[in-house]
């Protein structure tokens, strides 16, 4: 975290308020200026600014902020939502390795030999971490995006069966 400006070694949080500062807080929230910029411009803490327009009655118009607040929440929400399809990918991927031939391998034996095999198709014991893997980021997926109301009950066959796939359930 960078270290806040100083002025006479003092940080500005530690500086005295002066009627210097509540007259550039007025003169500043006359030509519009909001708080952080005005906090920015004096070289205080957004909280000394809003104190200092608190004592004097200033009041900040809050719509830019709700406007910035809104249009940042969208952006999340996008990149959940591709966050979201990035794991629902990953999770079909994992789940065609299932059916895919795979190649095992030891190492061991007195001579630490390497042996390797391709067989049809992984282990059980592979398919149980691809299957936990795929059941992780579709879980995963469906916290970023919730599916909508309608979808719920299909998705509650489909998350039984997953789990009775899994040993141990």
């Amino acid at each position: 975290m960078p270290t806040p400006p100083r002025k006479n070694g003092l940080r500005h949080s530690q500086r005295a308020v002066t009627q210097e500062d509540y007259d550039a807080v007025r003169r500043l929230h006359a030509q519009g200026m909001g708080r952080n910029e005005i906090a920015r411009t004096i070289n205080r803490g957004t909280r000394t600014v809003s104190v200092l327009a608190a004592e004097m009655n200033l009041v900040f118009e809050i719509t830019v902020t709700e406007e910035a607040t809104r249009h940042r929440v969208a952006q999340l929400a996008e990149r959940r939502a591709i966050l979201a399809e990035a794991l629902q990918d990953d999770a079909e991927r994992l789940t065609e390795q299932l059916w895919q031939p795979a190649k095992v391998f030891r190492i061991g034996g007195a001579a630490n030999k390497y042996v390797e095999r391709e067989l049809d198709e992984p282990p059980a014991d592979a398919k149980r971490d691809l299957l936990a893997a795929a059941s992780i980021a579709i879980e995963k997926s469906l916290k970023l995006v919730p599916p909508e109301r309608e979808d719920l009950e299909g998705l509650a066959a489909v998350d039984q069966w997953l789990r009775g796939m899994m040993p141990g359930e």
